[in-house]
């Protein structure tokens, strides 16, 4: 909805809406001195549109506009367009463009209408629409609803330092407003260039909001603004409102930092006879420390996020919680449940908090409850192109991905998790806080009966038959130390692994032994095999590491 009011008599009619007739009906105003009519469609088809500027890369802020359209579009069986705003000709680029339409089809925000795929509505680049622009904007001025303007760069500086000098709004004061025909023509014989200036009527303007509600503005601090450069290029208001209008765009979806956009683009709608869209303004996504997202905070863009090894889905269900939800505790969903029940009265108007530990945290979720089969294959094909295994699929990378999985929330972890096993960082650990306890538990008698059981072969041959020979093995070796429980299975794990922390030590201990009898794992891994591990460990010298201990590090930092 959107009203006028105040100094200038208007009047007002009142058209049916475009969209669903559970909204108010919104209202179209008449400007009496130089009239003109606006016409509204009822029941018009939801056509939705993503305009964004391929000067820089896909910033998860618009990602998510973008996501909130497709799913309003999808959810309401209409139109989902993608638009090119190109004309910052100095820094769109084409790469920048191309870059942004993957990272789209890569969210699966497949578009119905735009670059590639054509349409009704086109050309969906505003670069290639400047002819339509030029048109409209004749047809204002043939209305005088636009006027030119000859002011000089330094006239307009004046302007601004006068007003600030009297505490005014720095608003253009009119000049060329009522100009007389001579004084136009007489600055056109002379070739002086001019701008086309928008006249703003006195009063103030309205409109509803489907996510913040009324929202309206006092025109008398606006002046007449520019919808046409001296250059012949539009103004973004003027080239915005010209395609929504012309591409029957029925609901503009975009982030609040355009809001203030809105006032104009309302008032050249009513002077161009268009029935306007519905808005909705979708609040800023915050830092943690609620301040606008920037690349300060860290990875900002979609293609970072790919890179990083996020996935698709993970990043579509992450960014549509990002100020809307469904009103229960759910918080998984894939597009078509989102599709399914997204509404645009529960899209929230307060900031939201982007929490890059949440969205790793999901991410995992999402990770792990893809099939088994094809995580497998997934990481499988990853450590094999990372160079850390010699083969993608087979028995050893089917058990290590069981293995390692929840320890894995980004694919790009796989290779840390993977590499973490097949270390043995031994001589610092022993060196760490952590594991003093355990010295003074007669870690070397221990290490001594460890040793025995693996120079003996039962070690060996338990791990031949798998995690039930292990199972087997650790319950006697147990047995013969009278050790069970944290006291048995915390001096292993430390003196197989290297490591105070880990998963299950028996599965690990067997896919060791595995990947120490085959050529499984890539030579330059640093992969310190079982046998390796037991040389390692009689040469410590268990006296000198407990009585004269170098300065200690925590686990965790080692």
């Amino acid at each position: 909805m959107a009203l006028l009011s105040g100094g200038t008599p208007w009047s007002k009619l009142v058209a049916p809406p475009i969209f669903h007739r559970s909204h108010a009906p919104r209202t179209f105003l008449f400007f009496k001195r130089r009239r003109f009519s606006v016409s509204a469609l009822s029941e018009q088809p939801v056509r939705v549109r993503f305009a964004p500027s391929p000067t820089g890369n896909l910033h998860v802020g618009g990602a998510r506009t973008a996501l909130f359209n497709y799913l309003f579009a999808r959810s309401k069986g209409g139109k989902f367009v993608l638009r090119i705003e190109d004309t910052d000709l100095e820094r769109s680029t084409r790469e920048s463009e191309e870059a942004m339409l993957k990272d789209l089809s890569w969210l699966g925000l497949d578009w119905d209408e735009g670059p590639g795929v054509g349409g009704d509505y086109g050309p969906y680049r505003q670069s290639e629409r400047n002819s339509l622009y030029k048109q409209y904007a004749q047809n204002l001025h043939q209305s005088g609803h636009v006027y030119r303007c000859f002011c000089s760069n330094e006239e307009l500086e004046k302007m601004k330092e006068d007003a600030k000098l009297k505490n005014l709004p720095p608003v253009y004061t009119g000049k060329w407003a009522s100009a007389r025909d001579e004084e136009v023509e007489e600055e056109l014989a002379k070739g002086t260039p001019y701008t086309y200036r928008f006249r703003v009527p006195k009063g103030s303007l309205k409109i509803n909001d489907l996510i913040r509600g009324e929202v309206s503005w006092n025109l008398d601090t606006l002046g007449d603004f520019v919808i046409m450069r001296s250059n012949g290029q539009p103004v973004y208001n003027f080239c915005v409102t010209v395609d929504d209008a012309t591409m029957a765009i029925s609901h503009v979806i975009r982030a609040e930092e355009h809001l203030p956009n809105t006032l104009r683009q309302a008032l050249i709608y009513k002077a161009l006879g268009f029935p306007m869209p519905f808005f909705a303004h979708v609040s800023l996504i915050l830092a943690p420390d609620r301040s606008k997202l920037s690349k300060r905070h860290g990875a900002t863009s979609v293609g970072q996020f790919r890179e990083m090894g996020y996935l698709p889905e993970a990043m579509v269900n992450y960014l549509a919680l990002l100020g809307w939800g469904d009103g229960t505790e759910n918080e998984f969903y894939t597009l078509d449940q989102l599709v399914e029940k997204f509404t645009i009265e529960r899209v929230n108007k307060s900031g939201a908090i982007f929490d890059s530990t949440k969205l790793r945290w999901m991410n995992g979720q999402h990770l792990r409850g893809r099939p088994l089969e094809e995580l497998t294959k997934l990481i499988g094909e990853y450590w094999k192109t990372s160079g850390i295994v010699t083969v993608s699929a087979g028995p050893f990378i089917d058990e290590t991905v069981q293995l390692l999985k929840d320890g894995i929330d980004l694919i790009n972890d796989a290779d840390k998790a993977l590499t973490n096993l097949l270390s043995y960082p031994l001589h610092s650990t022993l060196q760490s806080d952590e594991a003093e306890p355990l010295l003074q538990d007669n870690l070397s008698e221990f290490a001594d009966s460890l040793l025995a059981a693996y120079d003996s072969g039962d070690l060996v041959a338990a791990l031949e038959d798998g995690h039930a020979g292990w199972q087997k093995w650790v319950k006697g070796f147990g047995k013969s130390l009278k050790r069970k429980g944290k006291s048995l299975f915390m001096p292993l794990r430390v003196l197989l692994t290297g490591k105070l922390h880990g998963p299950d030590i028996g599965a690990s201990v067997v896919l060791l032994y595995k990947a120490g009898i085959s050529d499984v794992v890539a030579p330059e891994t640093g992969f310190v095999t079982l046998d390796e591990r037991f040389k390692m460990l009689r040469q410590i010298n268990w006296e000198t590491l407990s009585k004269d201990q170098p300065v200690k590090e925590t686990a965790a930092s080692v």
